[in-house]
């Protein structure tokens, strides 16, 4: 398994005891650090040594910059900036996740430099080159990707990087649970998108694919389910308007006998059964629109009190 990647960059005589705990303390983290010092930059002959030390942080994960005292070896193409810096500066170029240390006496004479940094008269006490100074305030007006802690010893900087580790990892904890989720909105999205590609090409296919469709839709009203259990029809039919539901129910024998007008009205067809009694069927008229074409109605829409069939029977004379 592929282990995090960690850059210690700093200067290397003043800061050679805390580069080594460094090292112990990601190592025991199952961590892979990487110190020029013990060899684990690789180097060519056809660049400088820098150079390649530069290339490197292309290959990292993290870069922890500690900043101590010492100025450290200028770079070969800025003389204001030193290799340390140049190699904070490439990783947060490259987006690679920094963390920076400051010793904490240098991180309080910043601000004597602050206020005096127009002047070339001062001199620092705690930096041999005032340059360092420069470039934290470059880091510090950084919008992103500037964490800077101050330290006293090592144990600082362990103590930080540790809370901060642990932190990553419930990152990556969230991340890869809103990941599942955003995984499967994209399906459900994947799937809505289908299905109204479905829906579109047989609404714009042509005319008689409409046709069919509206077919398929009535076929399956619910009156028709009710119809065929009332009425004991064994065949498919479908019905689209009023006309066509009162001429099936008097091909079975039925007659309206009863019109109640008004929206709530209902219909009232009667077939004789015997002298005394007889079938009446009573339909609610909500289920047709006012054009008395039947409604569309989901199965959970259906009430089954739209259709209601029972016996009657006269009254008998004395």
């Amino acid at each position: 398994m592929a282990k995090p990647r960690v850059f210690i960059s700093s200067t290397f005589y003043d800061l050679k005891t805390i580069r080594l705990e460094l090292d112990k303390f990601l190592k025991s983290l199952g961590y892979e650090s990487v110190r020029n010092e013990k060899g684990d930059i690789p180097y060519g002959s056809t660049e400088s040594m820098q150079s390649y030390c530069y290339k490197e942080i292309s290959n990292i994960d993290i870069l922890v910059s500690i900043i101590g005292s010492r100025f450290g070896s200028p770079s070969e193409n800025d003389k204001s900036r030193s290799v340390s810096n140049i190699e904070l500066k490439t990783a947060i170029e490259q987006n690679k996740h920094v963390f920076i240390f400051i010793e904490k006496s240098v991180f309080i004479e910043y601000e004597t430099y602050l206020l005096n940094e127009d002047s070339d008269k001062i001199k620092y006490r705690y930096v041999d080159d005032a340059n360092t100074y420069k470039f934290i305030k470059e880091i510090k007006a950084l919008k992103a990707n500037n964490n800077i802690k101050e330290f006293e010893n090592v144990d600082d900087i362990i103590s930080y990087l540790r809370e901060q580790f642990a932190g990553l990892m419930k990152q990556f904890f969230i991340q890869e649970q809103r990941l599942g989720e955003i995984n499967l909105i994209k399906g459900i999205n994947s799937t809505a998108s289908t299905l109204k590609e479905l829906v579109d090409y047989i609404q714009n296919t042509n005319e008689s694919q409409k046709e069919n469709l509206k077919e398929i839709i009535k076929t399956f009203h619910p009156i028709i389910g009710e119809l065929k259990e009332m009425l004991h029809i064994p065949y498919k039919f479908y019905i689209e308007e009023y006309k066509d539901l009162k001429n099936l129910l008097e091909s079975r024998g039925f007659n309206l006998i009863d019109h109640i007008q008004g929206e709530s009205g209902s219909f009232v067809f009667e077939k004789e059964k015997d002298s005394i009694s007889s079938y009446r069927m009573t339909i609610d008229k909500f289920i047709f629109d006012k054009d008395m074409t039947l409604k569309p109605f989901q199965p959970n829409e259906w009430k089954y009190s739209f259709i209601k069939m029972e016996e009657h029977c006269d009254e008998l004379p004395f």
